[in-house]
């Protein structure tokens, strides 16, 4: 158990900055559930916003710090990828599931 000040006003910081990264980690994986339960559907429209709704998440985190910038920007890759897929005909499906 910390004993000074400074470190105890750590702990406080760091249980707010924990449940703040939490929350803010839980919303990119339910945008990302959206998505992928519409490109599973085949619905390119809906995958499309779900789409827009996940890279808007990912560049707000990674603004804050939660995530690296690069890791937004691999996620949103692969995203991307899976949505050009699913409108190039289904080919490639399987491949961007992996």
């Amino acid at each position: 158990m910390a004993h000074s000040l400074s470190a105890k006003k750590r702990i406080r910081q760091s249980i707010k900055r924990r449940a703040r990264n939490r929350a803010r980690k839980d919303q990119i994986k339910e945008a990302v559930k959206g998505f992928t339960t519409a490109v599973t559907a085949g619905k390119v429209d809906d995958a499309q916003a779900a789409l827009n709704k996940v890279v808007q998440r990912l560049d707000r985190v990674a603004t804050k710090g939660t995530i690296h910038k690069n890791n937004a920007a691999r996620k949103r890759s692969r995203l991307t990828k899976r949505l050009n897929a699913l409108r190039a005909g289904g080919k490639g499906t399987q491949a961007a599931k992996a």
